[in-house]
């Protein structure tokens, strides 16, 4: 079969799940990951033929689709902040509106701290927030702590992948007291590297509610790490209470500490860092139009 002649039934079986435009990206996505052909190279090669095993191949992937999974998923890996990142199940796929915070705390970093020393991104996932950090601000010290085992193994190799140096611990940061004694514990991932303060702290922690279960996509709600999603209604902000309690203890003075937030939960977010007495605090909205950041300094 001709590879234009199995795009055209790759579109018609994808148009009743996704729009056109994100059919044709998932097709040269795919183009690419299976075939290492780019748009261009599909233009010039109209006649490209595919054979039995590989038709087979494409009819897996796109059964998958058809299921919604996430074509991050399916090739293993996402781009994000120009960097190649390794992804599966354990992980949350790397979001635009992510990368403007990263954008944000760079922007912020060379105002207001020309030269940061030490950096802590609190449940990092893929590793994508440090990652970014340490390629663009390569002296800093930079840290990472995630909950989940799992997670912490791609986060690790993500940085391998983007040639960064990354203190990766394993903690439940509910279960932390005081960041200084991480550096003591018996974790499964000790490292004498663990500072005790911190110019910047980072977090993109889960803050979907329950209640919102209905307006997550089923790529997302059927495929992505619930633990790293979701939080009690009851106390939506318990993480960002957490982590800007233990910020109190181990920022530098005048330290920055960032969140993505809720976009439902913008005011309150401010209002929990007003009363637990941050100063200079911002709340910014993504490209969508939402409240998705905010920045608070100590």
């Amino acid at each position: 079969m001709l590879l234009k002649q199995y795009k055209d039934h790759f579109f018609d079986s994808l148009q009743n799940i996704q729009d056109e435009h994100e059919i044709e990206s998932f097709f040269f996505i795919l183009t690419e990951y299976l075939h290492h052909l780019k748009r261009v190279d599909v233009a010039l090669n109209p006649t490209f033929q595919l054979s039995e095993a590989e038709v087979e191949k494409w009819n897996i992937i796109l059964s998958e689709l058809q299921e919604e999974k996430p074509i991050q998923y399916i090739t293993g890996e996402a781009w994000f902040y120009g960097l190649r990142f390794e992804v599966n199940e354990n992980t949350l796929i790397p979001r635009p509106e992510t990368e403007e915070l990263v954008a944000w705390i760079l922007n912020s970093s060379s105002t207001q701290h020309p030269s940061p020393n030490t950096i802590l991104d609190i449940g990092t996932g893929s590793g994508c927030i440090p990652i970014a950090l340490k390629a663009n601000v390569p002296q800093a010290n930079v840290s990472a702590i995630d909950i989940s085992e799992k997670a912490l193994e791609v986060a690790k190799r993500n940085a391998e992948l983007n040639k960064v140096a990354i203190n990766f611990i394993q903690a439940d940061i509910l279960e932390v007291e005081d960041l200084s004694q991480i550096s003591n514990s018996k974790l499964p991932i000790p490292n004498s590297q663990f500072p005790t303060n911190f110019d910047i702290i980072v977090s993109n922690p889960p803050y979907v509610r329950n209640l919102e279960k209905q307006e997550i996509k089923k790529n997302v709600l059927d495929y992505e790490p619930h633990l790293a999603l979701f939080v009690e209604d009851t106390d939506a902000l318990l993480f960002y209470r957490k982590i800007a309690q233990l910020a109190l203890k181990n920022l530098s003075p005048n330290g920055l500490l960032f969140f993505e937030i809720n976009q439902y939960l913008g005011k309150e977010t401010v209002e929990l860092l007003q009363n637990l007495g941050f100063k200079n605090i911002e709340l910014k909205k993504d490209i969508y139009g939402n409240d998705r950041m905010v920045k608070s300094e100590k």
